[in-house]
């Protein structure tokens, strides 16, 4: 049964914006490969983070949304672990409002 989640990753603030764009790439590459479908991406920039994260107190935001089977999380994650560029992340699945709320926010940002 395919789901619908949403991941997003903070990278280390150290890449460049080739290297960030290779990582997003991988990522989006690793959905597609694996029988996933990619709904939305959104690029949040450098953001400051709450606290520090391994002595860094800025970080790369990226958020991506995507359609999977629920057992391509593990594997998704299990990247996210080993990549030393990936400082957190956060995947969920979403339910019948959380997508409802992501289309009104993409079709406000359009708007905008």
């Amino acid at each position: 049964m395919i789901k619908q989640y949403e991941t997003v990753f903070i990278a280390t603030p150290v890449l460049s914006d080739s290297q960030m764009k290779e990582a997003v790439a991988a990522y989006t590459e690793l959905i597609t490969n694996n029988g996933g479908e990619i709904v939305y991406q959104e690029d949040w920039g450098l953001k400051q983070l709450a606290y520090p994260i391994q002595k860094k107190t800025t970080g790369f935001y990226y958020l991506i949304e995507f359609k999977a089977e629920p057992q391509f999380i593990a594997k998704l994650e299990t990247q996210y672990r080993r990549d030393e560029r990936i400082i957190r992340f956060l995947t969920f699945a979403m339910d019948k409002h959380a997508v409802a709320y992501a289309e009104k926010r993409r079709a406000n940002k359009k708007a905008e």
